[in-house]
């Protein structure tokens, strides 16, 4: 057995690898050697199970030997915001001490995983769901990977029978569901977004989203230049193709999702940032001229 302790006031968190032995720590047991035989008497010597445990001495050594042959492990919370792609994801596990994060990326990049996940397209992105989860700590990086994906199923499974009526496939809405969840500044404008699209998208028009140019390229290092916007090498570049990028660049949550298979009824075409978090939305390119020099020249005189 190996043993780990981290103090935090009265509470030790206890890592086992090994679930071969019963003897626990002595600052939370009165004896080792009674424990030991007490769990031989219960049957859980050999029950102990890996894992982290927070315990406390005001437990008993019988609760101490339940809690950890029942596998009651610790677990942490993690955030997972909309929005987010799979390396974020994977930084924000990482810094919980929850995946490596190179082990990360080779399981959400594994086509192979994909498929048995039941997903479309090459890797995971986009179909690692935005939630809370609590986990805990030595699960291999597919296994939460397949906990992300089983919640998007979740959400999926719904509204999967939309998707069929408007003859979208699982892929193409949860790649334009990321775009609008990158696009969106209040929920509330996620099937405004969605009709803007849509709509283009119609017309065979660009999609010009600078959220797709900017996942495209490596190393983004936060300014995009109009090389950017006019760069052909960039398979996300939708100032480029008149259609969808390849595939997701983020993951959308529910909302964003739903708006794709019930956009707003709408005729427009564009939309420009009021740079407070909205949009303003025009019919014509007239209009998005005068609502980008007026918006433009507002900021310009903030700054």
């Amino acid at each position: 057995m190996r043993r780990r302790w981290l103090l935090g006031g009265a509470i030790a968190l206890l890592v086992l690898s090994n679930a071969a032995a019963a003897v626990v720590w002595r600052a939370l047991i009165r004896s080792a050697l009674a424990t030991e035989w007490l769990a031989r008497l219960r049957g859980l010597a050999g029950e102990l199970r890996s894992g982290e445990y927070r315990l406390s001495p005001a437990l008993g050594s019988g609760q101490i030997l339940e809690t950890i042959a029942a596998g009651r492990v610790a677990t942490w919370e993690v955030a997972l915001p909309e929005g987010f792609n799979a390396v974020q994801i994977g930084e924000r596990l990482a810094q919980a001490g929850l995946v490596d994060f190179d082990a990360w990326l080779a399981a959400v990049r594994d086509p192979t995983l994909a498929t048995a996940l039941g997903v479309e397209g090459g890797t995971l992105e986009g179909y690692l769901f935005p939630e809370t989860y609590r986990l805990p700590r030595g699960l291999a990086a597919p296994q939460v990977a397949k906990l992300m994906v089983e919640q998007f199923h979740a959400i999926w499974q719904p509204i999967a029978p939309l998707a069929t009526e408007r003859g979208l496939s699982m892929r193409e809405v949860v790649t334009l569901a990321s775009i609008i969840e990158k696009e969106s500044g209040v929920p509330e404008e996620r099937p405004l977004i969605a009709s803007v699209f849509q709509n283009r998208l119609a017309r065979r028009m660009r999609l010009e989203s600078d959220p797709t140019v900017i996942y495209g390229i490596p190393d983004f290092d936060g300014n995009l230049r109009r090389r950017d916007l006019e760069n052909t090498e960039n398979p996300y570049n939708t100032y480029r193709i008149s259609a969808l990028p390849p595939g997701p660049i983020a993951s959308p949550g529910a909302e964003a999702l739903r708006a794709v298979l019930e956009p707003a009824q709408s005729d427009y075409l564009y939309f420009v940032s009021r740079n407070d978090g909205t949009h303003i939305f025009s019919r014509t390119y007239r209009e998005h001229v005068i609502a980008v020099n007026e918006f433009q020249k507002r900021r310009r005189a903030v700054q």
